[in-house]
């Protein structure tokens, strides 16, 4: 139970200690811990079946005694069900493609944006009344691994925990562009897009689509790399279709694999984000980046509801965590930065990751442009101003599988890092004010954890 909280804050096993209070329920439902819904199962009671139903608030179950936490669900299980978006049945068991879906992806290229634009949002109508995941951002997995560690914290009766920081250089949090390639369009444009991105001082990586919609040579793949951008491979040929089944995802997987080593490529993208994360043992890649944190404006449903990178079994996922630009454009008709500055304001109080997603195809009008610089603008003053660390994707995964190698180490009193990349991360405390967990990269002014 404790291992999630351990692994994600990197601290001592010792700091985290809990009891389970219970046999679980026969099934799996929604309740509430404090202000979050979560979905497991539940001790001495069952779970609701919707979110809109009355949900019970698990932290009344909660007892503090013998410096043990003892709660009513299994922690690791939650984090399971939300992280792998277990609650989204209806997407479950492969089942991600249909008649309509295969008949909309073979019509795509001969439909106008604005056909386009009409059929997605009759499809995506009522999204605003979805009550969960929580629309902008949903940081529940965040919250309640924060809210596990003040309760261990609390029945221990410690005034501190060390931890190792999330970021390299001490950064507040963390940002990354990415960009789709979608059409024969989007690859004129990519150069473009580097130029753009290198006025500001930002690389990113590109998602090239192997095969049908256009020709990728090795010319243009080192046209990125020679820049310093990233190439990362997206889907097959992008039909809608790579998790219509499981053996369709396993025949098209192999050749994914094979041009992820062809084009040597590490990280991988699933066309319009489709994903089941149970098959993604299938990817001989070391990160994915298909999963969205809230996908309530996305074809498949569902979002991992964390800012944070986590494992699935040997793959690293990097969620999406900001609205694509095709979105903010196209469905929500906005070409303002108020939703992204928005987005990137929820992130950073739990200091995670920005993911974006821009598309060059996508880029083609002068306010759609303008918001991309903006955006840009926002991003390298974070940097400056609040210390955000903007990097790319291939980084990302190379720290955060460092980070957790980690360990802490005591010695007279005194705390230091021990593994690959310590030089490069820093010590960081975990205290309670005023009834919430408080972060710093400074201890308290005592050196005594206790109470």
């Amino acid at each position: 139970m404790t291992n999630y909280i351990t692994d994600y804050y990197r601290c001592p096993a010792r700091y985290a200690g809990f009891a389970f209070t219970g046999a679980l329920s026969e099934k799996s439902g929604y309740f509430r811990f404090g202000e979050d819904t979560l979905y497991g199962q539940l001790s001495g009671r069952q779970p609701a079946v919707s979110p809109t139903d009355p949900l019970w608030d698990a932290l009344q179950d909660v007892h503090l005694e013998n410096g043990t936490a003892g709660l009513p669900f299994d922690v690791s299980q939650v984090v399971d069900s939300l992280r792998f978006e277990m609650y989204a049945d209806n997407w479950r068991n492969g089942k991600a493609s249909s008649a309509l879906v295969s008949l909309y992806y073979f019509l795509r290229p001969i439909l106008p944006v604005a056909v386009r634009k009409h059929l997605q949002k009759i499809r995506l109508r009522g999204w605003e009344k979805i009550p969960f995941p929580q629309w902008p951002v949903d940081r529940t997995v965040d919250n309640l691994l924060e809210h596990g560690l003040l309760l261990s914290m609390r029945a221990q009766n410690l005034r501190q925990i060390p931890f190792i920081w999330f970021w390299p250089e001490a950064a507040s949090s963390c940002a990354l562009i990415t960009h789709d390639v979608e059409t024969t369009l989007g690859v004129d444009l990519c150069r473009m897009l580097m130029d753009v991105n290198d006025s500001f001082g930002i690389k990113a990586s590109f998602q090239v689509i192997p095969e049908e919609r256009y020709h990728v040579t090795p010319a243009f793949l080192q046209s990125i790399r020679d820049r310093g951008f990233e190439v990362v491979v997206h889907d097959l040929n992008h039909d809608g279709n790579l998790f219509r089944d499981r053996g369709c995802f396993a025949e098209r997987a192999a050749k994914i694999n094979a041009y992820g080593k062809k084009f040597g490529a590490t990280g991988f993208r699933a066309g319009v984000l489709y994903r089941n994360q149970s098959w993604f043992h299938m990817l001989d890649f070391e990160y994915d980046m298909s999963v969205p944190n809230v996908a309530h404006l996305d074809p498949q449903r569902g979002g991992c509801c964390t800012v944070m990178p986590y494992f699935v079994g040997e793959v690293l996922e990097i969620p999406v965590t900001m609205t694509q630009d095709y979105t903010l454009f196209n469905i929500l008709n906005d070409f303002s930065t108020t939703l992204w500055e928005r987005q990137i304001e929820l992130i950073m109080e739990k200091h995670g990751l920005i993911s974006v997603v821009i598309h060059p195809d996508y880029l083609t009008s002068a306010r759609a442009r303008n918001s991309y610089d903006e955006l840009l603008a926002h991003l390298a003053h974070l940097k400056s101003g609040k210390k955000l660390w903007i990097t790319t994707p291939g980084e990302v995964n190379t720290w955060w599988r460092q980070r957790s190698k980690m360990e802490l180490v005591e010695e007279d009193g005194q705390w230091r890092i021990e593994g690959a990349g310590k030089e490069r991360a820093s010590i960081a405390y975990a205290s309670e004010q005023e009834g919430r967990l408080v972060l710093s990269l400074e201890a308290a002014p005592s050196t005594v954890t206790s109470r």
